[in-house]
């Protein structure tokens, strides 16, 4: 029987599993790139901070760091990609599926969906840098040079 080059298995309970840790990684990132902006702020902690579309916007200076946050946060989710992903082909399906189960949960602590254009430019531009780079890194690990024969040469 031939093997077949990367030859991949569908295996649904992996899958489910690599979703479950993207989001925690997307929450639990997002969580400390707020409380870090919060601290330089000195302002008060709340599930509005991630959940609210309101929040996010160009007119104050706490909108504009919570934006901050949402883009440090795609770059640290892109390190999720690469560590655990490890697939430049999955990369934008995980991407997507990290950013739809948020604007679900957006859209059920707000009970309607997010309505505010800078949330979506936000959450645009974060799956872009998030999807980019995470295929960056990963299609860089996947074209690395593969050693054919590092044992010592026998005259023969």
């Amino acid at each position: 029987m031939a093997s077949h080059f990367r030859s991949y298995i569908w295996d649904p309970v992996l899958i489910v599993c690599q979703i479950v840790l993207m989001q925690c990684i997307y929450y639990s990132f997002l969580g400390l790139w707020l409380a870090g902006v919060d601290s330089l702020v000195q302002s008060g902690r709340s599930l509005d901070q991630i959940f609210s579309y309101e929040l996010l916007g160009f007119a104050t200076v706490q909108g504009r760091l919570s934006m901050m946050a949402f883009i440090l946060n795609s770059l640290t989710c892109a390190l999720g990609l690469w560590f655990f992903i490890r697939r430049g082909k999955q990369c934008l399906d995980f991407t997507v599926t990290v950013h739809f189960f948020h604007m679900i949960g957006c859209w059920i602590y707000n009970a309607h969906l997010p309505a505010a254009l800078s949330w979506w430019l936000v959450n645009v531009a974060c799956m872009a840098l998030m999807a980019v780079i995470g295929e960056y890194l990963c299609m860089r690990t996947e074209l690395r040079a593969i050693p054919v024969n590092t044992g010592p040469k026998s005259n023969l």
